[in-house]
């Protein structure tokens, strides 16, 4: 489990990217804030964080950057729009956290396929486990 950085890190993240179309939408603020509540940070905390972000801490489990990515997916489809831009700032950021470009590329390439674009976290983690291997 990540430390309290750590869960900012990650947190402050989120909220980059989801800004980075427009402003944050309150769609994206709610589940942001559950996300929030998941890592046991204050809304005051999670708040400050919109205004002032921090400097990404990269995580050490691999596990863990997978579920941000999963994080990170579910938000990029949350407002139900996605854009190129979206795609490849979320490819991006799977690539700084050290994980494998097939992986983030076959992610990407079965969101098609699902219902709202949403990829079980099951499918998520067997795609990356098999390249993990």
């Amino acid at each position: 489990m990540p430390n309290r950085v750590q869960k900012l890190s990650l947190l402050s993240e989120m909220i980059a990217f989801a800004k980075s179309d427009t402003q944050l939408k309150k769609i994206e603020y709610n589940f942001l804030l559950g996300v929030a509540k998941q890592l046991d940070i204050s809304r005051e905390d999670f708040d400050y964080l919109i205004d002032h972000p921090i400097n990404y801490i990269h995580l050490k489990s691999h596990s863990e950057r997978i579920v941000q990515f999963h994080r990170l997916v579910l938000l990029m489809h949350i407002d139900q729009e996605r854009t190129r831009e979206e795609v490849a700032k979320l490819y991006n950021y799977g690539l700084r956290m050290g994980l494998n470009h097939e992986s983030i590329t076959r992610v990407l390439y079965l969101m098609e396929g699902f219902p709202d674009m949403m990829v079980p976290a099951e499918v998520l983690i067997d795609i990356f486990k098999v390249q993990y291997n």
